[in-house]
């Protein structure tokens, strides 16, 4: 076991950030912000043993935010209890249009928070141009960090996004943020350029739940299983994530103390990454050309409108994403809550499932918009082939925020 974990520098904040962060999204007791009579001790020495064990392991980062139900007001109260003289705190807070009000939810984080100074804060959700707009316009969001700052009351300022690739690179080239928390894993690299603008600009990287969101790794396919073996797929996911230099530090969002396992073996492997992921790699590729063809696998993102384009708003970049997870690698666990979340996720994961076609949206309709895709005639049956295997079930945003 790691007496401590190694560092890396984040960016031009200058701080040495552990590879591993603690995130806050799943050891708390609920996704309400509970009053704190409602905090059951069984719950709260949940927070507290976790927290207790991801110091003493090196988990100098924590990080979680306002939306995260009971997660702030539970850690702030495990924070005394857990004294770290090298603590890198985060919490996050959503931009608003009205600049007080950014700052009200600002100042009860950080009450939650037992009062601590903010060594690191994000704007939580720069998924739309709003978003950017309400947080760099004069007098935006950004100012009151800027004066909070200039108090002493915050380190550094960061963002965080689900947003797509374009708004982030817009984001990180305006030079105001000192770091990023994005999505990008072995499942998703969507935002590869991202993080080689975020290196451009010597910001920190920060990758976001790359357990949970980078396939359900925690409950994880046997095809997965066996495709990764001899690894666990959360030790592959990680070492893939940790063996690019760009990235500074990945979430682990831990449930309980014994959730941090598999994240310390990644760690204690690094050195050893390359001759151990990449024949999974290859094995994990090879599957998925050999399930799917050469031909759907090196062209079946060309031509695909976008979302807001798409009848019915049918996000066909995501579920023609999902039909190559659950062919390949039997991703059906994750992509079964992917596709129910599609028109219930907002601005977090926009657009549509398939539920609509052939009831809202006619075959017709939505072949007339995949024109310039080289599979036009085989969409429509592969999204009814997806409904019936993952569709049925709506999941809800666990935060709606």
């Amino acid at each position: 076991m790691l007496a401590d974990l190694p560092t890396r520098r984040f960016g031009r904040t200058e701080l040495q950030i552990p590879l591993l962060s603690l995130g806050g999204m799943r050891f708390q007791q609920s996704w309400s912000d509970l009053p704190a009579s409602e905090i059951t001790v069984g719950s709260q020495k949940t927070v507290e043993e976790t927290l207790q064990r991801a110091v003493s392991l090196g988990f100098h980062h924590v990080e979680t935010a306002r939306h995260y139900g009971s997660s702030e007001r539970q850690i702030g109260w495990a924070l005394p209890k857990a004294p770290d003289p090298h603590r890198i705190l985060q919490t996050k807070v959503p931009p608003r249009e009205d600049p007080a009000a950014f700052e009200q939810e600002l100042e009860l984080s950080v009450k939650r928070l037992g009062g601590e100074r903010l060594d690191l804060l994000a704007i939580h959700g720069i998924n739309l141009p709003e978003h950017l707009h309400w947080t760099l316009k004069p007098g935006g969001c950004l100012e009151v960090v800027h004066r909070w700052q200039q108090q002493n009351r915050i380190g550094h300022v960061g963002f965080s996004t689900h947003g797509p690739t374009e708004l982030i690179l817009e984001a990180i080239a305006s030079d105001a943020f000192d770091y990023v928390n994005l999505h990008w894993y072995f499942i998703r690299q969507h935002n590869d350029p991202a993080l080689t603008a975020a290196e451009r600009h010597d910001m920190g990287v920060f990758i976001i739940s790359p357990t949970d969101k980078g396939g359900h790794l925690h409950t994880p396919s046997p095809q997965m299983v066996e495709l990764c073996a001899p690894l666990h797929p959360i030790v592959f996911n990680d070492l893939f994530c940790l063996s690019d230099r760009r990235v500074h530090t990945i979430s682990v969002g831990a449930a309980k103390p014994g959730d941090l396992d598999l994240h310390l073996e990644a760690v204690a492997r690094l050195d050893q990454a390359e001759e151990l992921i990449q024949p999974i790699i290859k094995r994990l590729r090879d599957r998925e050309r050999e399930v799917l063809g050469d031909a759907w696998c090196d062209t079946w993102e060309q031509g695909l409108p976008s979302w807001d384009q798409t009848p019915g708003e049918i996000n066909l970049p995501v579920l023609l994403w999902l039909h190559g997870l659950v062919e390949a690698w039997g991703l059906e666990g994750y992509a079964k809550a992917r596709y129910g979340l599609l028109g219930q996720g907002s601005h977090w994961f926009p657009g549509a499932n398939a539920d609509g076609l052939d009831r809202q949206v006619s075959e017709a309709d939505l072949k007339a918009v995949l024109a310039g895709s080289p599979w036009t005639q085989h969409i429509p049956e592969l999204l009814r082939r997806l409904r019936t295997r993952v569709g049925g079930t709506v999941q809800k945003r666990l935060t709606s925020t």
